[in-house]
């Protein structure tokens, strides 16, 4: 059950509040993870999160656990069988952006090492931590997430704009957005 002295956000939805308590403004320093979230908050694009949520473990299923090495070698058949599960979010747009976010993404490990060192290079290696009070207060993007943005697209990468960035920042604990008074702060 959601505290009252907890983002309210989540609802009473239990995987929502689970999600909220034990992933959203954790620092993530895990590729396979990072990517994930990259993947899912593409896919959130005019949808709400929730939607998301719930396909989070069919998505999981379909896009190979996220190794980016077997995603980056999907074929046009892969592509369409994806298209045809209806288990998943069928967007051939955002599927063949995965694909693309693939190959981009490793490419920044063979840069970097690490998509992990890359990624929180926008914040000098720390988590930013706001004061929001109320939902309100919380930024659909920053500038960081603008520079983050911009970066991406240079490298390939495609439904990486400054609100899926900043949201994709909150996923990974790079942005700490929890509100004053939430017992995750």
């Amino acid at each position: 059950m959601n505290d009252s002295n907890n983002c309210s956000w989540p609802g009473k939805d239990e995987l929502m509040i689970a999600y909220h308590n034990n992933e959203w403004g954790v620092p993530l320093h895990d590729d396979r993870k990072l990517f994930e979230f990259m993947v899912l908050d593409a896919f959130q694009a005019g949808l709400s999160w929730k939607i998301v949520l719930y396909k989070r473990e069919n998505f999981r299923r379909a896009f190979d656990n996220f190794d980016v090495q077997k995603i980056g070698l999907y074929s046009e058949e892969k592509i369409q069988m994806l298209m045809q599960d209806a288990s998943i979010v069928r967007n051939q747009a955002k599927i063949r952006a995965t694909v693309a976010n693939a190959k981009a993404f490793m490419q920044i490990q063979i840069e970097y090492k690490t998509f992990d060192r890359y990624i929180w290079k926008f914040t000098q290696g720390k988590t930013i931590i706001n004061h929001p009070v109320f939902s309100s207060d919380i930024p659909a993007k920053s500038a960081e997430s603008d520079a983050m943005s911009k970066d991406l697209l240079s490298r390939g990468f495609k439904f990486v704009g400054s609100t899926i960035c900043y949201a994709f920042m909150q996923a990974a604990g790079i942005v700490n957005d929890h509100l004053e008074g939430c017992l995750f702060k």
